[in-house]
């Protein structure tokens, strides 16, 4: 039912979201935090041309503004970006939004305006190790961890109220989750968000396709988060958690919301092209490509 060329594609390579360098020590700590600006363009490079207009949304490159204000990492960069992607959408007025990022956090500005614009008539399927639903007073800082929080409108005051929008948390539903810091299992639970294994929806989608009936929606926003995938299969993201969602998998699931209903919003987030960045690091140091 998605009709993808009236879609508006977002390209939104916010990486401040995460603290993540720590976690890839492989990798030089700057390249690492920076490492999801260079995977959303290598989704947008990726990805099919299907003639949907595209728009990228400003980020900022400066490894050192980063300070921690309101219990988030980067918190002035973050409402400013979260800003100027809401402006870019109020701009273009899309019926649909594909976000190639990026953190997990650039779900938020498109996953809200399209709740604004559809009142009432969007669940979200959020399709992630983790469920995203952190506080700024929990430990950890990332912004990315709160990202879906943010979506149901909890969390830090003066950026909700930049927000257009909001889903009640009855409406969202975490799809291939395995993976929570402390405190997260239960605060998903009093908020009453369902959570799937992947071994829940390895053979079909039925569950998923129940759940979307009783919420009673005919619009699907699908936050897709790269480390819901199986790192026995592919390792694309920054988390390795064992025995995650097969690619085919994860592809089927999207396909079969799609094909009942009008998916309005579909993310791909979380992309951290270990690969990618060693190899521009190694040709930057050969003859001829030194700056």
């Amino acid at each position: 039912m998605t009709n993808k060329t009236s879609a508006l594609r977002l390209i939104y390579p916010q990486w401040q979201g995460g603290i993540v360098a720590h976690w890839m020590p492989d990798l030089p700590p700057d390249d690492a935090s920076r490492g999801y600006y260079l995977g959303a363009y290598l989704l947008n490079f990726l990805a099919p041309d299907t003639g949907q207009r595209m728009i990228e949304v400003p980020v900022s490159l400066d490894i050192n503004d980063r300070e921690t204000e309101k219990g988030i990492n980067s918190y002035q960069v973050i409402l400013k970006q979260t800003k100027a992607a809401l402006e870019i959408l109020n701009n273009e007025t899309p019926e649909r939004i594909i976000t190639l990022g990026g953190d997990c956090a650039v779900s938020v500005v498109p996953f809200t305006y399209l709740a604004a614009k559809y009142p009432d008539d969007v669940a979200i399927v959020w399709i992630d190790a983790h469920p995203d639903v952190s506080l700024p007073y929990d430990d950890y800082k990332g912004y990315h961890a709160m990202a879906l929080t943010a979506c149901l409108g909890i969390g830090d005051e003066e950026i909700m109220n930049v927000l257009p929008g909001k889903v009640d948390a009855s409406k969202a539903l975490l799809v291939g989750v395995r993976s929570w810091d402390k405190g997260m299992k239960e605060r998903q639970n009093k908020l009453g968000i369902k959570g799937l294994s992947p071994a829940e929806v390895s053979d079909n989608s039925f569950v998923v396709m129940e759940w979307l009936k009783q919420v009673g929606v005919s619009k699907v926003v699908i936050h897709f988060d790269m480390d819901v995938l199986d790192p026995a299969e592919i390792i694309a993201a920054v988390g390795t958690d064992p025995d995650g969602m097969k690619i085919d998998e994860a592809v089927r699931v999207i396909n079969d919301i799609a094909s009942e209903y009008d998916i309005v919003g579909l993310t791909v987030a979380e992309p951290m092209p270990r690969v990618a960045i060693k190899i521009r690091n190694m040709l930057s140091k050969l003859p001829l490509l030194k700056d």
